[in-house]
């Protein structure tokens, strides 16, 4: 007589009771590390910066080589200890002492500090600091925020980075019958004015370069087609480059 097979089990219903016990360990780590990270002294300016000085090393990061050799190339050392990381941290450290410096001109909206993957930009409003309709510094009002630049870039950690003055305007046509053609001409002139005080006052030649952008690098995300807007976009940018 043949023997009578059994009926296999039916599976339980539901999740193992292992898998209940994995989750909640996996959300005790999580709940952890958030807390941990939420204790530590984190400076936000510095971490960024660090960060954009490896654009193109991660994932998350388009395009680009993986971290390129340098002093430590083939020492062996650890992310933290490369000299990207090193020169993040001085901008940082010079962003912080640019931002002291300049407090009074800051609070007055005379000037207006940022930091960014390129380096660090002091504006300066064409409004406050030139002559209206005219591409000559207004020397009165701008003589303590040139010498404060100066300062940076002679006293300081800057003193051998490579400084780029970009003169812009807005989107307005410039006048005809006036000095300027284009746009492009009244943005130079303002931006080689700028590089020629400084050099006055003691800032190395060698280090300097004028770019004229006129109309075509407003400020991000701003309306030019207010006066607000068209106000801010006439800048002077000196701009402290990354190496």
């Amino acid at each position: 007589m043949a023997e009578r097979k059994e009926k296999p089990k039916p599976c339980p219903s539901g999740s193992p009771a292992w898998m209940a016990t994995f989750s909640d360990m996996n959300q005790l780590l999580l709940c952890f590390f958030v807390l941990l990270v939420s204790m530590m002294k984190m400076d936000i300016t510095e971490s960024q910066l660090i960060l954009s000085a490896f654009q193109g090393s991660f994932g998350v990061f388009q395009g680009g080589k993986s971290i390129s050799e340098g002093r430590f190339a083939n020492l062996g050392n650890t992310l933290e200890a490369l000299p990207s990381t090193e020169q993040g941290r001085g901008m940082a450290k010079a962003y912080k002492q640019a931002v002291s410096l300049f407090e009074s001109e800051i609070k007055n909206r005379k000037v207006k500090i940022d930091i960014n993957e390129r380096g660090i930009i002091i504006s300066l409003s064409n409004d406050v600091y030139f002559k209206r309709a005219s591409s000559d510094l207004d020397i009165d009002t701008a003589r303590t925020v040139l010498e404060k630049i100066s300062l940076l870039l002679t006293k300081t950690e800057l003193s051998d980075k490579q400084v780029r003055i970009e003169g812009h305007t807005d989107k307005g046509p410039t006048d005809p019958d006036g000095p300027w053609e284009t746009n492009w001409d009244l943005a130079a002139e303002r931006a080689l004015n700028v590089l020629k005080y400084l050099i006055d006052f003691g800032v190395n030649p060698a280090n300097m370069a004028a770019v004229s952008y006129g109309e075509y690098q407003p400020i991000p995300l701003l309306n030019d087609d207010t006066e607000e807007g068209m106000a801010r976009n006439r800048r002077v940018d000196v701009l402290i480059l990354r190496d």
